[in-house]
């Protein structure tokens, strides 16, 4: 595997983004991958190659480059209030214009494959793959939105109302113990995807709760996780056609 820190830079500064591919085989098809609340760090980077290790160029992006260059989490009270104001400096219009320079890295890497892109978010980031994928729709060809926090907001920017504009498939996992993404939320949620008629699929899983894909955390469940994967790489392998399974 090829792993390697870079900064792309933006309308705002200089973005550090964690990038992983391949060896050989290449170009690959690119994924995306938009990180959760508490950042960019060494758990999402082993997430982010587990990905790219079955034929994908993966880019994950500090989001919060305009703050810091790299966030700590701690799990106390007055960590738990930076992590909230950290996440509140961002919205759905300052990620899509963050994924338009990504556009522009990922178009002029060589061992980046031209063509449909993939995307996944977690937690905070279920809303920014869908605006990413409303900005582009012909770019975009998979994305998935993993336990996504906020997917239905009395916002006029809501990711839920911009779902008519997304062409590629769209993914959402949901976990049956989650406060940020109610059942009452994604019934919304739906309700707003079957009008547009886009192509979906919403999955609940059952006793997971918010976080169970991280294998850091203490709601980690490994059996939700390992479907998580599972889907993952055949909507990416349905839509992305990975370098490992394209036929010579």
């Amino acid at each position: 595997m090829i792993d390697y820190e870079t900064d792309i830079q933006t309308r705002d500064g200089a973005m550090n983004t964690f990038v992983t591919h391949p060896e050989e085989g290449g170009p690959f098809p690119v994924v995306l991958f938009y990180m959760d609340a508490p950042g960019k760090r060494e758990e999402l980077h082993r997430m982010a190659r587990r990905i790219a290790s079955v034929g994908y160029f993966v880019v994950l992006p500090n989001l919060y480059y305009r703050r810091t260059r790299e966030f700590r989490m701690e799990r106390t009270e007055e960590g738990m209030q930076r992590m909230f104001e950290m996440m509140s400096h961002l919205s759905n219009g300052l990620v899509v214009e963050d994924t338009e320079a990504l556009l522009r890295f990922v178009d002029s890497q060589a061992e980046a494959r031209p063509g449909p892109i993939g995307a996944v978010g977690y937690c905070m980031s279920g809303p920014f793959v869908l605006a990413a994928a409303a900005a582009w729709p012909k770019r975009f060809a998979a994305v998935a939105s993993i336990y996504g926090a906020r997917l239905v907001t009395h916002e006029p920017d809501s990711a839920h109302l911009c779902v008519g504009r997304i062409e590629g498939e769209i993914y959402f996992a949901c976990a049956e113990v989650d406060r940020w993404a109610s059942p009452k939320q994604i019934a919304l949620l739906e309700a707003q995807l079957s009008k547009a008629g886009v192509s979906y699929r919403i999955e609940w899983y059952p006793g997971a709760h918010h976080g169970f894909a991280f294998p850091e955390r203490d709601v980690y469940q490994e059996a939700s996780a390992e479907r998580h994967w599972e889907r993952l790489f055949a909507l990416f392998a349905r839509r992305l056609a990975p370098a490992a399974r394209r036929p010579d």
